[in-house]
């Protein structure tokens, strides 16, 4: 059994009266067959204002009616007594204290046990039954008419009732909706995020207002759409929960424009951030890296940065329709995808693509080639090998994007992306994205590429103009290095030179040529060899000085430091002169490394300038170390502060000249230096 006042539904829980009966207030009167009360319900006292003790017993007609309306309610009551026709109707009762009311009446005919006869009349005040069917008439009119999708749901999420947008909108007719949960018509939903909102609403009584999702219907299965959610828990007037409403409304263009302001916003951002990334330097790897390290993972989740092998080595590549295309991996850069990242070429190795290949078509024709859903069958075309192609498979590979890298109207390489944890697949956004970043980096990558041969041909030709000198020479064991400056420097004009004279003497020379380049190169080439032509002629250090100033104007105003110096074993002395070069440091045994003090003297090129020669002695075993500035000056150190660590360096156990070379410049040189080294140390041996 139910509980007192709470009738029990379908042998479940009792269930709450509604409160509308109570809201309408109606009112039971029932009259015997002539014409009394005989039953008068509270709601009665309530609208005709007698209480029952006054108003049982009495003739319904003289408490209830005008006296003007008297015999037409003494028929309607006979018509309804003796044919059992029920009778409905509205007309004004005249309640106790004389006012008059405009009541809407129910009267049908009662039959008891006996065979007595009785008249029901239910009643209600006129103006609350109109006020409540224009409230049900205006929600039944705004439901059906409404353009926003509503719905009623039970408390067990199930649909009791939609109106005709929503039909619409989800594609689904209502008698296909009713009784079921969203979860069973709309599966391309997310449904469990909009199940737990609605469970939090019924339980709260909060409401939640214009709550976004995205997803799919039958009403368009293809394209995704949006649309804003608004729930309210539904309760009658006594308080009992009745279900939750929703109201949908379809979002689906504003959604997208905002996606693509979104979008927009996006790509704007990483196209700012790459300006600032890619080309810091001017070297062609960091180049590369800096683009792949942009693109991974703000557009894909492996990048890689190939170019065409002929491009690396300064000559145009144009390809045929059957050739393929041979790249040289420059950078790779995977987030969290080591299978991918293995199947892609390391960095520096060359690899051959067939004209089959995506990226040689991407090359090829110079334009984007893009398949935004990867299936099995296209890996062969991706990878560079059957190997490759099992290693993108088991990465998840599932979108790929390859973009030409184009400068100055020539097809540089590609940017190859992919993704695999990224579950999005490439869109025309992507693309978009991916041709302004190729396109601003190519530019850089081109740069660094034209530098890089350039710095490549003036590093060759330096070297090639360094002399190649025995170990040992006129008593002397002498070692040498040139350290060219950081990678992202141009070659300098550094050099040294160890030349054989008359009487089994020695000419050692250390200069720096100011200026960088090929330029720079040559000047010191010429340099060079006219220091071997005077110093055969065993000219003293100072006059020799003077004649390579003179051909140093000559040479279209360049400037170079120098210091000169002719070891004779036989004296057991060094003489040396000095144009506006660092000191040479002389280390003896039992004494500290000393920088010898000689007179600087002006560079060469500035002409007008007298040299002097210093004469120092030099025993067995002592040893004499020149230098370019480059192993000492930096920009964020005094040159005094450099000298002493140089000093420092030298001053410790006597060590091979080769290690103590290695030792100078990997301490002293660091690698970003913009600055070249020419290294000379000579030891006297003994007699």
């Amino acid at each position: 059994m139910g509980a007192p006042g709470f009738p029990v539904a379908d042998g479940h829980e009792p269930v709450r009266p509604s409160g509308l009966l109570d809201v309408l207030g109606m009112a039971s009167v029932v009259l015997d067959a002539e014409g009394r009360i005989v039953l008068w319900s509270p709601q009665a006292e309530e609208l005709f204002g007698y209480p029952a003790r006054e108003a049982l017993g009495q003739y319904a007609a003289r408490i209830m009616v005008h006296e003007q309306h008297l015999d037409l309610v003494i028929k309607l009551f006979a018509d309804v007594m003796v044919t059992g026709q029920s009778w409905a109707g509205a007309f004004p009762i005249r309640r106790k204290d004389g006012t008059t009311r405009l009541v809407e009446f129910r009267n049908m005919r009662l039959l008891d046990d006996r065979g007595d006869v009785y008249a029901l009349g239910l009643c209600a005040d006129r103006s609350t039954v109109r006020r409540l069917e224009r409230d049900v008439a205006l929600s039944t009119r705004m439901i059906a008419q409404s353009p926003i999708g509503l719905a009623v749901l039970d408390l067990d999420l199930r649909y009791v009732s939609v109106n005709p947008a929503l039909e619409r909108l989800n594609g689904i007719p209502a008698d296909k909706l009713i009784g079921r949960s969203m979860r069973e018509v709309l599966p391309h939903l997310d449904v469990d995020a909009i199940e737990a909102a609605a469970l939090e609403v019924l339980r709260t009584g909060r409401p939640l207002v214009d709550r976004l999702t995205v997803g799919r219907t039958p009403a368009d299965p293809v394209r995704e759409h949006a649309w804003t959610i608004s729930l309210y828990r539904l309760e009658d007037a006594v308080g009992t929960v009745l279900g939750v409403a929703a109201m949908v409304v379809d979002v689906t263009e504003q959604h997208r424009a905002g996606v693509e302001a979104e979008a927009a916003r996006r790509r704007l951002a990483v196209i700012a951030d790459a300006t600032t990334r890619i080309g810091t330097t001017l070297e062609l790897e960091r180049t590369a890296r800096e683009l792949a390290e942009v693109a991974v993972p703000e557009l894909a989740d492996v990048a890689a940065v190939d170019l065409l092998d002929a491009v690396v080595a300064g000559r145009r590549s144009i390809l045929g329709p059957t050739e393929p295309a041979v790249m040289r991996a420059l950078a790779v850069r995977a987030d969290d995808a080591p299978e991918a990242l293995r199947a892609a070429d390391p960095p520096g190795q060359v690899a051959r693509y067939g004209p089959d290949r995506l990226v040689t078509e991407c090359v090829r024709t110079g334009r984007p080639v893009m398949l935004a859903r990867v299936e099995e069958a296209d890996l062969p075309r991706i990878a560079r090998s059957a190997e490759a192609a099992e290693q993108l498979a088991r990465a998840g590979v599932h979108s790929y994007l390859a973009v030409p890298l184009i400068a100055r109207g020539e097809v540089l390489g590609a940017l190859d992306l992919k993704r695999t944890r990224n579950a999005l697949p490439f869109t025309e956004d992507d693309l978009l994205l991916a041709r302004e970043l190729a396109s601003r980096a190519a530019v850089q990558i081109d740069n660094a590429r034209w530098y890089q041969n350039a710095r490549d041909t003036a590093l060759t030709l330096q070297r090639s103009l360094l002399p190649s000198h025995p170990p040992v020479t006129g008593g002397l064991e002498v070692a040498s290095r040139y350290q060219p400056a950081g990678a992202t420097s141009e070659v300098g004009g550094d050099w040294f030179d160890v030349i054989p004279l008359e009487g089994g003497k020695t000419a050692l020379v250390v200069g720096d040529v100011m200026g960088s380049g090929i330029t720079a190169a040559a000047t010191m080439g010429r340099l060079r060899t006219a220091t071997n032509t005077l110093a055969s002629l065993d000219l003293d250090p100072a006059r020799l000085l003077e004649h390579l100033d003179r051909i140093t104007e000559d040479l279209d105003h360049s400037i170079a430091t120098c210091v000169y110096a002719v070891h004779d074993p036989e004296l057991r002395q060094c003489r040396i002169a000095n144009a506006g070069h660092l000191p040479p440091v002389r280390l003896r045994e039992g004494h500290p490394p000393e920088l010898l003090e000689l007179p600087t003297g002006a560079p060469l090129g500035v002409g007008g300038v007298a040299f002097s020669t210093t004469t120092v002695d030099l025993g067995p075993g002592d040893r004499l170390v020149f230098y370019t500035d480059g192993l000492v000056e930096t920009r964020q150190h005094p040159l005094d502060e450099r000298l002493d660590a140089l000093l420092s360096l030298l001053d410790g156990p006597d060590r091979p000249l080769q290690e103590v070379c290695d030792l100078l410049l990997r301490t002293l040189h660091q690698p970003d230096n913009s600055d070249d080294v020419a290294l000379l140390i000579a030891r006297v041996q003994q007699p």
